[in-house]
């Protein structure tokens, strides 16, 4: 990096700050974007699209397996942990690269690292190593940090047996047993994903319906849809706190009703929604 002073730069190259970057460049502005970890943000790389894929993937082992439904054999049907991983990874990395061509294409100016605000326009920057790179000026600068996981004091992932939706993704084996806390979009689609390739599937959600963010209706017809799949579902229901064992966690519950309960499994993924990435100067 040559350059060090610009007209406009961005902090996060997620979706809110590569359109910034791009649309800023457009207008003319000689623009720079710092992100320390893949441009295109969470939904790119770790959230939408990448799902999606690992679901595609769930569907169409769902297809085969009722192949003779329509006539058809498709004999021992079975799926590879590591290559489903893989195949989400590439569409993840096949996007990434486009929103790189786009940064070259505007005359972006990308920087791998991680900003700190200096004051008056000033911006100071650490590579993945912790080495300081030269510090950059800008007259307009734009915070676009995005958003983590949401966790709470007694619920916090480990990366082993509690996982986040990122190591949900990239799961080393295969959990014969899971439990999703949460019912949103995130923790349906892995709820999903799971039980449609056999692990045994609880999902727990604290407010009195599944994807409670939809309209009633809706919430409705998934819930029967997903009972239909196997997935166990209990509404209206706390997880107090997570107990970890060996190989194996347990969740202690609280029921519609007041009363305590457990469920074990050998693994939990947290889907409580996200929340802002906080920036500290």
């Amino acid at each position: 990096m040559s350059e060090t002073r610009f007209d406009f730069a961005v902090i996060g190259a997620g979706p809110g700050g590569y359109v910034a970057a791009i649309r800023a460049a457009q207008l003319g502005l000689n623009t720079a974007i710092i992100e320390r970890e893949h441009l295109g943000g969470i939904c790119l790389n770790w959230g939408c699209i990448p799902t999606k894929a690992l679901l595609r993937t769930s569907e169409l082992y769902h297809t085969m397996k009722r192949a003779s439904e329509f006539g058809l054999a498709a004999d021992n049907v079975r799926f590879d942990l590591a290559r489903v991983v893989e195949r989400s990874r590439k569409v993840a990395e096949r996007l990434s690269n486009g929103v790189a061509y786009l940064m070259r294409k505007n005359k972006i100016t990308v920087i791998d690292g991680t900003a700190h605000l200096k004051g008056a326009g000033r911006i100071a920057i650490t590579d993945k190593s912790g080495q300081a790179l030269p510090d950059i000026d800008a007259k307009h600068i734009i915070i676009a940090t995005g958003a983590r996981a949401r966790t709470l004091a007694a619920l916090e992932p480990d990366e082993k047996l509690i996982w986040t939706y990122k190591e949900a993704m990239v799961p080393e084996s295969f959990p014969k047993s899971l439990l999703v806390v949460g019912s949103g979009a995130i923790g349906i689609e892995f709820a999903s994903f799971y039980r449609t390739l056999g692990a045994e599937v609880t999902v727990v959600e604290i407010l009195d319906r599944i994807l409670p963010a939809e309209d009633a209706e809706i919430s409705t017809l998934a819930r029967k849809a997903f009972a239909k799949q196997g997935i166990a579902i209990h509404t209206g229901t706390s997880v107090e706190r997570l107990v970890k064992g060996d190989g194996r966690v347990t969740a202690i519950v609280k029921k519609p009703n007041g009363e305590a309960g457990e469920i074990t499994v050998e693994r939990v993924i947290l889907a409580i929604g996200i929340t802002a990435r906080c920036y500290r100067p």
